[in-house]
């Protein structure tokens, strides 16, 4: 609805003056965005790096074919996505679920490009 535009005509056909006033959507920064998942009862939280930085960590993730390398693209969701509780690969050696956090952090990154 453009601004300061003025409806006419009510539901029940009666006129009414109201004035509308909008305002131009901001766009909001995705930078820092959370979302929490739980996995075998523990509580995994990510944070969104950003645009550039999760180009640049898929990238650094890859070998020179261009395929993923889990090894190296996990090490980057722990130390890059994954904010609670910081884990590292000694965090698997007593907690169940890997597979299934990594999957989760890497649709939510998908879901933010």
């Amino acid at each position: 609805m453009p601004e300061n535009q003025t409806i006419d005509q009510n539901v029940d056909n009666t006129v009414d003056k109201t004035e509308v006033t909008s305002t131009p959507k901001q766009p909001i920064s995705k930078f820092g965005l959370q979302e929490t998942h739980t996995v075998e009862g523990v509580d995994y939280t990510f944070q969104f790096p950003g645009v550039k930085d999760t180009i640049e960590l898929v990238d650094r993730s890859k070998n020179r074919f261009g395929n993923i390398i889990d090894s190296l693209y996990y090490q980057e969701i722990m130390d890059n996505v994954i904010v609670s509780p910081k884990v590292d690969w000694d965090h698997w050696d007593t907690n169940n679920g890997l597979r299934e956090v990594m999957a989760l952090a890497d649709n939510f990154l998908g879901r933010q490009l």
